[in-house]
Formats: structure tokens, sequence, C-alpha cells
């Protein structure tokens, strides 16, 4: 197995701004409407409501499956999938463009992230090459990289399953150039068959100082830049196919986990975590609908939380005390610029919603 870490430099387009029609001038221009008026307008207003509660589908032109996505803003955003491919949109959508890393064809980027307009890190894991620079790679026994997290253009953390009775942690402090593992010393032990799920590329997350690592039932946590660790327990149920599948934090204080069982992904599960000290402790919260298996969530307009995964995607408009099922289609990862998500899984598939 080689598993490596790729730069790519780029200069991205400059953003632009799209404006919505006011409905009020339309409603001003229909003088003492009729009955079938109101009848239509009811039909219309109930259209456009219904159009914007789904996932709209956008063509990304390729057939491989992706479980990284990025957005750096509300046009710019960038994905990592199998067959050495990674995805890049400039206008939000409208267009994908396909980047085939020559040599790369069986490469699979479970993770990607956009360091500056000029830098991109993607993190395989898989047999292969690559035309982008090789940053890193090993072919030690046991190593599979799972998640990858930058606190800042500079410093970063990357993650693959345990080794040597430890978790097995990166980190970067020179943009991605050379990478050192973290000092098993420093690290609490590791449970029997614990690890972490490449779902999302979510299970290492940064915020401020602190990260947070997660595998099926435990997160592992810093707060200072990964030198002292510590780990608490959930109470996600454990095992090969099931538990914590990934993190997504608002801030350092406040963060959710999701998860569930991708053998049984439709099952009605425990599937959903928040917590309120920066990880110390997670109160379960009520399931998500759909049920089953969420693989990354995403907190929008500061009590928006969203909720993708194979059994589909859950909206709470109350932090996770109820839920509505948003739409069924099977999504493995998620990225929001303000109030504006993509979401991205397999067979090429990607959708964009505004919320």
């Amino acid at each position: 197995m080689i598993h490596g870490i790729l730069q790519f430099f780029d200069k991205l387009a400059k953003n632009t701004t799209s404006r919505y029609s006011d409905l009020q001038s339309l409603r001003q221009n229909v003088p003492n409407p009729t009955a079938q008026d109101l009848k239509s307008s009811m039909i219309l207003i109930l259209f456009f409501m219904n159009a914007n509660a789904q996932w709209i589908k956008q063509n990304s032109n390729t057939d491989a499956s992706f479980r990284s996505i990025q957005a750096i803003s509300d046009k710019t955003v960038w994905a990592g999938g199998t067959k050495g491919t990674i995805l890049k949109t400039e206008d939000g959508g409208q267009k994908w463009q396909v980047l085939k890393i020559a040599g790369a064809e069986n490469l699979d980027f479970r993770d990607i992230q956009v360091l500056d307009k000029k830098t991109v890190i993607a993190m395989s894991a898989g047999d292969g090459g690559a035309t982008w620079q090789v940053v890193f790679e090993t072919t030690e026994k046991g190593t599979f990289f799972d998640s990858i997290d930058f606190w800042n253009k500079k410093e970063g953390l990357l993650i693959g399953d345990p080794i040597d009775n430890k978790p097995f942690i990166l980190k970067t402090t020179d943009g991605g150039l050379t990478w050192n593992r973290i000092s098993k010393d420093r690290l609490p032990d590791i449970q029997d068959a614990e690890a972490s799920f490449a779902a999302s590329g979510t299970c290492v997350i940064t915020k401020g100082k602190s990260a947070w690592i997660c595998t099926q039932k435990r997160v592992f946590f810093t707060h200072d830049k990964g030198e002292t660790w510590n780990v608490t327990e959930t109470k996600f149920t454990k095992g090969q196919t099931l538990g914590i599948f990934g993190l997504h934090f608002v801030n350092e204080k406040t963060g959710f986990a999701v998860g569930g069982d991708y053998k049984n992904d439709k099952q009605a599960i425990d599937n959903v975590a928040v917590t309120n000290d920066s990880g110390k402790s997670w109160e379960m919260l009520t399931p998500t609908k759909p049920d089953g298996l969420k693989e990354a969530s995403w907190l929008v307009n500061g009590k928006t939380l969203i909720t993708v995964g194979t059994s589909g995607t859950g909206i709470s408009k109350d932090m996770g005390k109820s839920w509505e099922v948003f739409d069924t289609q099977p999504f493995h990862a998620i990225s929001c610029y303000k109030n504006t998500c993509w979401t991205i899984g397999g067979r090429g598939s990607v959708a964009k919603a505004t919320f």
C-alpha cells in the first residue's frame, strides 16, 4: 500500500455575485386579483418553496465516487475522489472541471484541503502514483489515511488507522511539505479494534488551537495544537461497521458527531450527538430523519443542522431536538460557505442547496 499527500498549485477566479428577483414586485403588478389569479399565485409560490426544499443536482462530468469536498466561497468548491479524480468549480457548480492526475488512476482521495488560492492538499488512501508534488508517502504496514485538516495555511494534522496501540497522527508546520508523527508518549492508548471511518473527510477537525479526532465511540482532543491529548467516550454504539463517522465544530466549544452502521445504513439508530464543552462530554440528540447512517454534518445560519449520509439528508431547525426529511438521495460529504452548501457522493453525484 502506498498512501500519499499531494500538493497542487492553482489560481482561482474572482468571485461574482448574483441576485434573485423580488416577488413583492410581481405582486404589485397584479391589481384586483381574481380567484383564479390567487389560485395560480398560490401554486407558483408552493412550487418555489418545494424547489428550494431539496438538493439540486449538478453535472460533475465524471462517474468517480467522492468522499471529500471543501467550499471556499459561494463560487469555488474543490472535491477529491476515486480514480485519481479532483473536481473544481469556479462558478458555483454550473460547470465542474475534472482534473485527472496522470499515473494516479488507482488513488482514492479521501480528503482535500484548500490552503489558499494557489495551494491545495489532497490525501489519498490506496495504491498508485501522481504527477502532483508528493510531499509524504509511506509503505509502513498497517497504514491507512483517514482524514486531514488545517488550523491555518501552515499547520495541520493528518490521521490514519492506529499503529502500535496508539493513534496515528501526523503534523505539519510548513503547509504540508513535511510531516512528522506525533510522539506516542503524548497519546492515550487505543482500545481493542478501535479505528476511524474514512467516510467524509471529517474524522479530524481543527478550530482555534484545538483539534478533535473521532473513532467509533471515542473522541480524542487537544487544545494546544497537539502538544497534549485527552480522550472521552460517547454513547455511540461501537463496531466494525458502526460508530461515529464524522465531526463538525462550529467553534471551540460547540460541535456535532454523526454516525450509524454502513452495513445497515437505513436502520434506526442513535446517530447524532453534541458537545458544548469543547469535546469533554457528549450528549446524544434525537435520532435524525431519515433514519440510518449519517456521515457528515454542518450548521448553517447558526441554527439549521444538516446531516448527510447514504440514507438521505436530515435537517433540524432546533439544534437536533426535532428533524425533517430533506432528501432521500445518498451522499457522503458536505461543505458549506455561509448558507450555500454542496454535498457529494458516489458515481459523480454532486448537488447544491441554499438554506
